[in-house]
Order: structure tokens, then C-alpha cells, then sequence
């Protein structure tokens, strides 16, 4: 004989354990468009000498730290409680994962940020090439964290794939970068502290395209159940 008090109490269960996982999904992409917009931001106020909205960006980075920590507590809770399997274990591991490098995002956002307060003050003349590259370098990385963010609203693998292959371009134009910059470094020796700033950039903006493939690599293991971290490199 069918039980269909447990019945019910199972379906009212599944459909908790369901607004559980949504509520998860939602709000690590309210945390990742948050960090986009510091991104947007911190590139704004570099290019632009704008130490108002530089400020803003690290203000910002306190709100992305929040946005861990509560996400982080509920999925140690749902761990917890309904004790997930398969997909469903998998979607709470990828958020854990995904939120660390969110976070790691916010921070080298907040560097930028904190270069172009520097670099106002000092008022360094850029190359106007050099200017369109480094523009050209930072749209790009956004691109990679809008595109990723959008992965996974749709689960949508092909588009992660796409991320992955575009940290490769954007690690080409970081290297090409550096040696420009190192360039102009030995031409101008009396610019040599505010070069070095301009090179923290660099780097920062390579370390957020690192940090975006890393969340195209977390959706293909969420809904491929692949771990593509180590990936082979092709041969040279």
C-alpha cells in the first residue's frame, strides 16, 4: 500500500532540495556580475585616470568577499543536509571551486584598481599603440568572464570550450605586451617605477583570464562530469 503522507513529504523535499541548488546557481552569477563590472570598472579608471571610480572598484571587492562567504555557507549546508549525488554533488562542488576564483577575480580587479590610483598620481603618458593594446587585452578578458557567466545560466558547454581556447589569445597578447612594455622600460629609465606599475597590470589582467578558464573548465566537469584541467598542449 502506497504511503502518500511520504509521498508528499518527498516531493515537498525534491522541490526544496531543487530552489536549494537554483538559489546556489543564482547567486554565484550575481557574484561573477558583480566582478565583471569591477573589471569594467578598474579598466575605466585606468584608461581614463579616474580615481573616483578606482575607489569604487575596491570598495566593491568587500561586497564580492560577502557574496563568497554566503555562498560557501550554503553549500556547506546543503552538503549537509541533503547530502547530494551525481549532477547534484557536482553543481555544489563547481560552485565552491567557481567562487574561489571568482573571488581571486575581485582581488586582481581591486590591484588594477589600486594601479590606476597609483599611476594618476604619477600621471604617466602612455603610447597611444600601447593604450589600444592594453584596452584591446582588458575587453577581451571581460569577454571571457561574460561568456563563461552566460555557460553557465545555460549549462552550456560548447560556449565554455570557447573561453578555454580564448585564454590562449589573450596569453599570446600578454606576452607580446610585456616585451613592449620591457621595450619601452630601457628607452625611458626616468619612467621606471610607473613602467613597473604598468606591468602589475599585465599581469593582472593575464590572471583573470587564467581565473575565467578555470570556470569554463568547472562547467565542463559539472555537466560533463570531464575533469579538463590538465589538459594535453598541442606540440609545437
Amino acid at each position: 500500500m502506497i504511503n502518500k503522507k511520504n509521498t508528499v513529504m518527498n516531493v515537498h523535499i525534491s522541490r526544496q532540495f531543487h530552489q536549494e541548488l537554483e538559489l546556489i546557481r543564482s547567486q554565484l552569477l550575481e557574484m561573477g556580475g558583480l566582478v565583471e563590472q569591477q573589471m569594467q570598472h578598474a579598466m575605466q579608471a585606468l584608461l581614463q585616470a579616474d580615481s573616483g571610480l578606482a575607489q569604487q572598484v575596491r570598495k566593491q571587492d568587500k561586497q564580492v568577499n560577502q557574496l563568497q562567504l554566503q555562498l560557501d555557507e550554503l553549500c556547506t549546508q546543503v552538503l549537509a543536509r541533503r547530502q547530494p549525488a551525481a549532477s547534484d554533488l557536482r553543481l555544489v562542488l563547481a560552485v565552491i571551486r567557481a567562487t574561489a576564483d571568482l573571488e581571486r577575480m575581485g582581488d586582481e580587479a581591486s590591484k588594477i584598481a589600486r594601479s590606476a590610483l597609483s599611476l594618476t598620481e604619477a600621471a604617466l603618458s602612455m603610447d597611444a599603440a600601447l593604450e589600444g593594446d592594453l584596452e584591446q587585452l582588458g575587453q577581451q578578458v571581460r569577454q571571457m568572464l561574460n561568456k563563461v557567466l552566460n555557460a553557465f545560466a545555460r549549462f552550456d558547454v560548447g560556449r565554455a570550450r570557447e573561453v578555454i581556447a580564448a585564454d590562449d589569445q589573450v596569453d599570446q597578447l600578454y606576452r607580446r605586451l610585456c616585451q613592449e612594455w620591457l621595450k619601452q622600460m630601457q628607452e625611458q629609465p626616468t619612467q621606471l617605477s610607473k613602467m613597473m606599475e604598468m606591468m602589475w597590470v599585465l599581469r593582472s589582467l593575464e590572471r583573470l583570464g587564467d581565473h575565467a578558464s578555470n570556470l569554463a573548465e568547472m562547467l565542463i566537469y559539472l555537466v560533463e562530469g570531464q575533469d579538463v584541467r590538465y589538459r594535453p598542449t598541442p606540440a609545437s
